[in-house]
């Protein structure tokens, strides 16, 4: 039998809050692309977002409906501006 993955739920919005530095709930989030006790780093809907601090840990995550709740130290939210589409020409007369 063939394993099918459920498709992920596309959704454009993306809301994060943060609670005393020590709580983080997300929503929007597509992907995990890695994560350790000092930094998460993850594709949004609104791009990829890096998180940094100490001890961090992942409650629950579901990218199904593209919620993560984090709890630690946070210490920087960095977002990362999403590559633009095109080539070289395309971006430079677009």
């Amino acid at each position: 039998m063939a394993y099918e993955q459920a498709p992920r739920q596309t959704t454009k919005e993306h809301s994060l809050n943060m609670l005393n530095r020590e709580k983080l709930s997300l929503t929007g989030v597509q992907d995990v692309s890695g994560f350790d006790e000092s930094l998460i780093v993850l594709v949004t809907s609104l791009g990829p977002l890096t998180i940094r601090g100490e001890g961090l840990h992942i409650d629950r995550i579901d990218l199904n409906a593209g919620q993560l709740d984090v709890r630690g130290k946070v210490s920087d939210l960095s977002y990362e501006e999403p590559a633009r589409e095109g080539g070289f020409w395309s971006r430079l007369f677009g």
